[in-house]
Formats: C-alpha cells, sequence, structure tokens
C-alpha cells in the first residue's frame, strides 16, 4: 500500500489522539483533551511538524517532531515526542515514511540532531535503528547534515 505522509490538519488530531491511546497519557499527567488541545497549537507553530500517515484516505499513523536550540549539539535540536502507528496500518512501512518525513523536516529546519524517547518494544526499536538511531541511554539520537549538505551522518 502506498502511504501519503503529510502536515497534519486540525481536522486530523481527535483521530491521532484516539490512535495514541495510552502513549500520551502514559508520558504525563494530562488528558486525552490537553494532549488534543496542544496538539492543535502546535500545528500551527513553525519550531513543530505535526506529521500523518494516510493511506486510502484513512489516517495510519502520526509523529511529532518539536524544534529546539541546544549549546551541546551546536545548534538546535529535533525530538520525535510521539511516534504512533494504527493497530491495522503496516507498522514497519508506516514507521519507516514517518521517520524519514521527520528526519527530512529537521534537516530543513537546521537541526544537527534528532533525537526520541527509546521504544521499550524491541521490534519497534529495530524500525528506528534500521532509519539510523543509535542508542543514547533513555533516548535514541541520529546526527544530521544541514538541509543541502549531501547524505546523513550517522552517530
Amino acid at each position: 500500500m502506498e502511504y501519503t505522509i503529510r502536515a497534519a490538519r486540525i481536522t486530523d488530531i481527535d483521530r491521532f489522539v484516539a490512535m495514541s491511546g495510552e502513549q500520551i497519557g502514559a508520558r504525563g499527567s494530562g488528558t486525552a483533551l490537553d494532549a488534543a488541545d496542544l496538539l492543535r497549537q502546535l500545528v500551527y507553530l513553525p519550531h513543530a511538524s505535526v506529521l500523518v500517515a494516510e493511506g486510502r484516505r484513512e489516517l495510519l499513523g502520526g509523529a511529532v517532531l518539536a524544534i529546539r536550540p541546544s549549546v551541546h549539539a551546536g545548534g538546535y535540536v529535533g525530538t520525535i515526542d510521539l511516534l504512533v502507528v494504527a493497530p491495522n496500518a503496516d507498522a514497519d512501512a508506516v514507521t519507516e515514511s514517518l521517520l524519514e518525513e521527520a528526519l527530512r523536516s529537521a534537516a530543513n529546519k537546521g537541526c544537527a540532531a534528532v533525537e526520541a524517547p527509546r521504544p521499550i518494544d524491541t521490534a519497534e526499536r529495530a524500525r528506528w535503528e534500521h532509519q539510523g538511531f543509535t542508542d543514547l541511554g533513555p533516548l535514541m539520537g541520529r546526527t544530521l547534515a544541514p538541509a543541502g549538505a549531501g547524505g546523513r551522518r550517522s552517530r
């Protein structure tokens, strides 16, 4: 199946939150409504990218990339705060597509690196490692070449 990765719209947020299930509630003390409100705000902010994967007009996954400055990294760091895949979707293909677009977005926004919470599930962790992420303790990370500078470097 062919997947389209695109910027999320406000109308996608409720489905995104529903698909996220416990992933959102497990990380903070907020409710799903709080998460939905925050995601709606992030859709419009230049220092964030909310991406969705779509197939046959159905939302099959989503990812949230937030950008922050980092003196340690020597520039900006992108954090993939959330990546979810619908239970009825091909987890490998959707994850790969979302990560590729999140990495492209981070490079275009001038990020020197991208990090994410390390997945607990070994199959999910393998998907991230396939995209060049390495284990950094509680996080996984990957360095990036600036947009237009050729290939990407792995950490």
